[in-house]
């Protein structure tokens, strides 16, 4: 058990029979009354953000989070299959579980497999990621205002806006919090 006042970014906790984890906290010690914790906290199964006041002295059950290390391999249908590079063994993930995530997954991608207690929560993707655009219109000549974007599809099919110079086959590198352009590669 930990006192609210130890919370930390990241940190993962047991809450009301769900898995949480803190995204922001801030100790607030009014002029009157007793001291408390306001959190922002990450449902886990859910991916639900709820914000919490918690009195200074409660205190919460830690969980304890297991990330496996494993490689995107395939998509079958619905299913996303990786496999442990520890031990080979490969897990079948629902698309349904994975949603968000699943817009950046790409052949022999090193991703991170969250468990609690052998139940599967989700995957933890690299900061960014190099892809290959598969489909981009060519610049138009004398279109050429700051920081004008244009529309390119990559290898995993998602949307993301690039500036205009970038061409049809090129690598490019995306963020996998919001899929946004960061460099060519």
């Amino acid at each position: 058990m930990i006192g609210v006042n130890d919370f930390k970014i990241g940190m993962t906790i047991l809450y009301e029979g769900n898995i949480y984890q803190v995204m922001d906290f801030q100790h607030v010690k009014p002029g009157k009354g007793a001291a408390f914790v306001k959190a922002k906290l990450k449902n886990l199964r859910t991916g639900a953000i709820i914000e919490n006041t918690f009195n200074s002295s409660v205190k919460v059950e830690k969980a304890r989070i297991e990330k496996h290390p494993m490689q995107f391999l395939y998509a079958d249908g619905d299913d996303y299959n990786f496999m442990n590079m520890e031990t080979f063994e490969q897990i079948a993930i629902n698309k349904s579980k994975i949603m968000e995530e699943s817009k950046f997954l790409k052949e022999n991608l090193d991703v991170d497999i969250i468990f609690y207690e052998g139940e599967m929560l989700g995957l933890n993707l690299p900061e960014k990621i190099d892809v290959v655009v598969t489909k981009t219109e060519p610049a138009v000549k004398g279109n050429t205002s700051s920081n004008a974007q244009k529309d390119a599809i990559v290898e995993t099919g998602l949307l993301v806006k690039v500036p205009l110079f970038i061409e049809q086959g090129e690598e490019i590198v995306i963020y996998t919090k919001d899929g946004k352009y960061v460099s060519r590669k």
